[in-house]
């Protein structure tokens, strides 16, 4: 199929490069302009750009799809398909009515529920043991579209939202490959979405990271693993300033001490008490303006009163 692909993030890369694999025709890549990053502020191309240009595909990256120009220029293209994965803005329905065939969406949670910017997060701070990837039509509303084919896959205990995103982005990209084969053949399925759409995926914010250790030791753990690589759930209990929580795990150990407290901390990581009486003993911890660490070489220079 002719495919105009567009996206943005590492999410998207492998269902550009499953499409290419697959013998399609990307005539062209659309991705958001590059931002400066880093303490040099250096304009770093996005990973989609990068992986286009190694591709050797041609790319695009408008301030804005809403600009007439741009839906002019992809409608000279006369794309069969329009293949969109974690691109990062609305697009205007005036783009969705371009292609010959289709109009298409890689979002990785299993629709109706989690739609929104951020269903990967949302699915484990919200405690769930299952999610996926979602082929779906795009439509006016966000998220909203029929549903073309999901793919589900559990959620591991242990798995933060970095290890599941890396894993949504190969089931998506599996995911769009299916779609479009059948999309290319007509044997495609259509359902909409029916039904209580669930809880909402919001963007996350740096609000979400101080941990409330009056709630539960599994929901505590939840937000650890969930706001993991940003922006990552902080604690002051340990030495009064915001430390990163990157690692740690429920210890099923009563107690009735009150939660926040410190009741040990040695080689196998620091405990603290929740909101339910359980443990919860932080494993890999980052100070502020140090580096990623083990919670037992932390206490090495930072010892701390029981």
């Amino acid at each position: 199929m002719r495919i105009v692909f567009m996206g943005t993030p590492e999410f998207a890369v492998p269902s550009l490069r499953r499409l290419c694999a697959d013998g399609h025709d990307v005539c062209a890549v659309f991705t958001q302009p590059d931002k400066p990053k880093n303490r040099g502020m250096k304009f770093i191309p996005t990973p989609v750009k990068a992986a286009a240009m190694e591709l050797g595909l041609p790319v695009h990256q408008p301030e804005s799809v809403k600009d007439q120009a741009v839906i002019d220029q992809i409608r000279a293209l006369k794309p069969e398909l329009l293949a969109v994965a974690a691109y990062g803005k609305l697009l205007p329905e005036a783009l969705l009515t371009i292609p010959s065939t289709a109009a298409i969406n890689v979002h990785s949670s299993l629709l109706p529920k989690y739609r929104g910017a951020a269903p990967i997060n949302w699915a484990i701070l919200s405690g769930e043991r299952e999610t996926g990837v979602t082929i779906q039509h795009l439509s006016r509303e966000l998220d909203a579209g029929d549903i073309v084919l999901a793919k589900s896959t559990p959620i591991g205990e242990t798995e933060d939202a970095g290890q599941l995103y890396t894993r949504l982005s190969e089931l998506g990209a599996e995911a769009l490959s299916e779609a479009v084969a059948a999309l290319s053949n007509g044997t495609a399925s259509r359902t909409p979405q029916t039904g209580d759409p669930g809880p909402y995926a919001a963007m996350l914010t740096k609000e979400m990271s101080p941990v409330d250790w009056t709630r539960s030791a599994g929901e505590i753990y939840n937000q650890i693993r969930g706001l993991i690589p940003w922006p990552a759930a902080t604690t002051d209990v340990i030495n009064g300033e915001p430390i990163k929580l990157w690692g740690a795990q429920v210890v099923e150990k009563r107690t009735d001490a009150f939660p926040g407290m410190i009741i040990a901390a040695g080689k196998q990581g620091i405990d603290i008490t929740c909101g339910d009486g359980l443990t919860l003993r932080i494993l890999v911890l980052q100070a502020p303006g140090g580096k990623r660490m083990s919670a037992a070489d932390y206490l090495l220079g930072h010892p701390v009163k029981l």
